[in-house]
């Protein structure tokens, strides 16, 4: 909280002030626009001798209603435009934060869940203001302006008419927390959920279509959608009971002050003309506390939305963490990795996903880690850009822990998967997230290293062609190359290799590794696969099963000592890609 509301209070609170005071004036003016009416109302029932007896009070009804409008007008400018230039901020430093750190977040939250922070965690911290803080201030406001005009002429009765309207400002918001927390709290995280799930759904809709299955996962998310639903009208029918009760307190508070107004007149401490300003009045008075009830309810909400956001900052090294940082950037053109006795499990009761794993990468050095799908590999690289920390044992970079260095570590370390996301936007700009600071000229470098160039410039508008979603005028071995590109302009000195000749035909896979080898020269390789394509020309050859290194190695080491590796070389490498490859 003290991230994502005290310091926007702090540097908009004059215009927050400003419209608090504005909504104030507005009620205010509500108010003496109702007070107005009464009275004239009542005078003119009185036949005045001249119309100027009456004059004043239409004059009055006039700017009244004139100036509720317009200050209704300017408040609500004044805070959506504060509630803009927020809610701004608020994107650009979750933005900035999610970011450099994209490694460190997607391994420890759902997309989904990241999702429903960026659509509905920031909008309901736009309402902290909107809907709470500034009605709520407004409220209190009136409420002490209403009792002290009343206590001018007449102590005992503001006495009891503040005690009356305590509950609408204090006992009824009280109630209705303590009544709608629970479903408040069950509501949003449903609603996350839903988030989750339709994610989940939406990444994997072609694997739903292809099992025939996707009618019973409609069925389920109707279901889940359903409960929701029914959550939700359950908060919306302890809502009008609330606004029923708060009509009777008015009413309440209608009779009372009708009852007093009159005997006040009939003692002669008031003109009879008064008595349906004042009544009138109580009307704005009461209905301005209702909406305190809305504006506590939604503190749930609020806390939900902190928590979510803290979270996502926990995960993100901290202050402490980067000083640790700052001294290892100082030699980040280097990275030696360093891995000792390491071992991670991700719940106390799971099995190790990775153990007693130990090896060094000197910086420039290849080093294949194969293995099936579950055998330790992902979260073995997860440890090393500092994404989890080890149960036992450790992970140094350059000599730090890696998961004390920080997002810095994101920036030296480049990932290349199977699956590059390519963005609908020119080919130019999409070579250029690699480096945004890249020109034009070392973008066209890059092009020409993975050998796209001649096809970039045989497009209709060369390098500002549009590219189609996803990418597609591209082939996929094409794409690949372009996201090679990307790591070329970024220049890090690790690449990490996700098994990007994954779904590739022989010949595109070869020329593939070619390009990769040749360009990557110098930099150091860690090749996540299933299988041994390319082999040859790793430094290092770590074969890892369920968790735990079963092989170390160098390629020829392994082929003559180790008749498994072998066996697995042969049966997995064609022999005339191992001469394509050796001959590079």
């Amino acid at each position: 909280m003290s991230d994502w509301f005290f310091p926007y209070l702090k540097k908009y609170g004059r215009r927050l002030c400003l419209s608090a005071v504005l909504s104030v004036l507005a009620l205010v003016c509500a108010a003496g626009l109702l007070f107005t009416s009464g009275y004239l109302i009542s005078k003119a029932a009185l036949r005045p001798e001249n119309i100027l007896l009456i004059y004043v009070p239409i004059v009055g009804v006039r700017t009244f209603g004139i100036f509720r409008a317009a200050l209704q007008y300017a408040a609500r400018l004044t805070s959506h435009d504060a509630i803009l230039r927020i809610l701004s901020e608020m994107r650009s430093q979750l933005y900035a934060r999610l970011e450099p750190a994209a490694l460190f977040i997607r391994s420890r939250f759902r997309t989904g869940d990241i999702l429903g922070v960026l659509s509905d965690d920031i909008e309901h911290l736009q309402d902290v203001y909107l809907r709470t803080a500034i009605p709520g201030a407004s409220a209190v406001v009136i409420y002490g302006l209403w009792i002290a005009l009343i206590g001018w002429m007449d102590s005992l009765f503001a006495l009891f008419m503040g005690l009356y309207l305590i509950i609408l400002l204090i006992v009824f918001p009280l109630l209705s927390l303590l009544r709608t927390e629970k479903s408040r709290k069950l509501f949003s995280e449903n609603r996350h959920l839903m988030f989750e799930k339709l994610t989940d759904a939406v990444l994997g809709s072609a694997d739903w279509m292809m099992s025939g299955r996707q009618s019973s996962f409609l069925s389920s998310y109707d279901q889940f959608e359903r409960r929701t639903a029914l959550i939700e009208n359950r908060l919306h029918v302890i809502r009008r009971w609330r606004d029923f009760f708060s009509q009777l307190i008015i009413g309440g508070s209608v009779i009372a002050l009708l009852y007093w107004a009159g005997s006040m007149s009939a003692d002669g401490h008031m003109s009879r003309t008064l008595i349906a300003a004042f009544v009138l009045t109580v009307f704005t008075i009461s209905e301005s506390l209702i909406p305190v009830s809305e504006a506590v309810e939604r503190i749930p909400q609020y806390k939900e939305a902190f928590t979510r956001l803290s979270q996502i900052k926990s995960a993100i090294p901290g202050e402490s963490e980067k000083k640790v940082g700052e001294k290892w950037t100082r030699t980040a053109d280097r990275l030696d990795i360093h891995i000792e006795d390491l071992s991670f499990k991700y719940n106390d009761d799971d099995d190790w996903a990775v153990r007693d794993v130990a090896f060094n990468v000197a910086q420039g050095e290849r080093v294949a880690l194969i293995g099936r799908s579950g055998a330790g590999k992902t979260t073995l690289i997860h440890l090393i850009y500092g994404a989890l920390k080890p149960v036992r044992g450790k992970v140094l970079i350059n000599g730090a822990p890696a998961d004390f260095i920080g997002s810095d570590l994101s920036h030296q370390i480049s990932v290349l998967n199977q699956n590059p996301h390519l963005f609908d936007t020119s080919v130019l700009n999409n070579i250029a997230l690699g480096n945004e600071h890249s020109t034009k000229e070392e973008i066209v470098r890059a092009a020409k290293l993975v050998r796209l160039n001649e096809l970039i410039e045989a497009l209709p508008e060369g390098y500002d062609t549009q590219m189609h979603e996803a990418g597609d005028i591209f082939s996929g071995g094409e794409r690949e190359r372009l996201a090679l590109a990307r790591i070329l302009l970024r220049n890090s000195p690790v690449v990490i290799l996700d098994e990007p000749t994954v779904g590739l035909d022989p010949a595109t896979e070869k020329n593939l590794l070619q390009t990769i080898f040749k360009t990557l020269e110098g930099k150091t390789l860690i090749w996540i696969t299933h299988h041994l394509v390319g082999a040859e020309k790793m430094d290092q050859i770590i074969f890892m099963e369920e968790g735990t290194v079963r092989m170390k190695g160098t390629h020829e080491q392994l082929f003559r000592e180790n008749a498994r590796y072998r066996r697995l070389y042969q049966l997995d490498v064609p022999e005339h890609l191992k001469q394509a490859i050796k001959k590079y």
